[in-house]
This record gives C-alpha cells, sequence and structure tokens, in this order.
C-alpha cells in the first residue's frame, strides 16, 4: 500500500461518525435514511461521510428495487487497517538489501563451501541467521520424527543435538514427544 494512501485511509478513519457507520455495516448492510435514523444525523451528513469512506475503499452500495444498501467491505478493512503494522515492519529497499548483505557474510563465514557448519556463532544474532538458514528447507505443519531430524542436521553438523535444542530454544521449532515441528515464522526470533 502505498504510503499517501496509507495516510488517507487513517485521515478518513480519524472521525468518530465514519467509524461508528462501520461498525453499523459491520452487523449487515443499510441504507442511508436507516444510518441517519440510528446515529441521529440528517441524511446529507451520512452521505459526506459515507463518500469518504467510499473513496478509501471501506463501503460499497447495491441497489435492492428502489433503494440503495450500503455494504461494509470487511475483507478491505482488515487489510488496509494491516498495512500500517507491514508498512513499519518492512525495511525500505536500501536497509533490506544491507540486511541481505550481512545475512549472506554470516552464511559465508560459518558455512564451508560444501555447505558443512563449521560452528554456532557465539553471538545470538549470527546464530539466528544459521539457524534460519538450516531450516530453509523444512516445511511449517510437517511433523519431522526425532531421528529423520537429526540425520538432516548431521549433513551440516555432527553436534546435533545441540543445533535441535537452539531451534526449540529459539522458537524456530516446537517438540512434543520426540515429534518436531516448526513454528511459523512470526514466531521465530529474529535479528
Amino acid at each position: 500500500m502505498q504510503l499517501d494512501r496509507l495516510v488517507q485511509f487513517h485521515k478518513t478513519l480519524a472521525d468518530p461518525t465514519r467509524i461508528r457507520i462501520l461498525s453499523l455495516l459491520a452487523q449487515g448492510p443499510l441504507h442511508g435514511q436507516a444510518l441517519a435514523g440510528k446515529l441521529g444525523l440528517t441524511p446529507s451528513t451520512i452521505t459526506h461521510h459515507v463518500r469518504k469512506l467510499r473513496e478509501v475503499g471501506l463501503v460499497f452500495e447495491r441497489r435492492n428495487k428502489n433503494s440503495l444498501y450500503l455494504h461494509l467491505d470487511a475483507k478491505a478493512l482488515q487489510q488496509k487497517a494491516q498495512a500500517i503494522t507491514k508498512w513499519v515492519n518492512t525495511p525500505d529497499k536500501k536497509e533490506r538489501g544491507e540486511l541481505e548483505q550481512i545475512r549472506w557474510e554470516v552464511i559465508r563465514n560459518f558455512f564451508t563451501a560444501d555447505g558443512k557448519l563449521t560452528h554456532l556463532p557465539a553471538k545470538h544474532k549470527k546464530k539466528l541467521i544459521v539457524l534460519e538458514y538450516l531450516i530453509k528447507d523444512w516445511k511449517v505443519g510437517v511433523k519431522y520424527p526425532e531421528n529423520e531430524l537429526n540425520e538432516y542436521i548431521k549433513k551440516f553438523h555432527d553436534d546435533y543435538a545441540t543445533i535441535r535444542r537452539e531451534l526449540i530454544i529459539n522458537h524456530f521449532m516446537y517438540r512434543e514427544n520426540s515429534i518436531y515441528e516448526l513454528n511459523p515464522p512470526d514466531m521465530w526470533k529474529t535479528f
């Protein structure tokens, strides 16, 4: 979502009447007269606020015989409300490039040319990069028996128990009854 559209969305929602309109429409479609009656406002005031909500894509209209009903676009509301978090938490292109450069330097420094891990880094941030690299081929939702996980880790390093433990400590994986499962990426500790 472009920054100017994001700002316009939040400016539009910076009005209590518009939030009340969205709240009423979340319960089901209504026509303008019904909204005016429920909110104690004039139809022209409702028209003004609905126009602003329509401009940012939060409401749409459908005609039913002679009445024009307003509907909340709940999916658009959710996506646009979450956009600010994504914007704030996503570094710009320059920062992303620098982060990728750091990742590849760590991987190059701690893995041999044939893909073996020389040792786990002592610095926590570098360790997280290494662990994330080790699990790049694993899938969320797949259950891995301990012996299968050990064999996979041995391809990279002989001390599979330490690496397995680090994966759990840093929330990359979950273990129950010697069965391991990859956590969703938003649960992972990141550098």
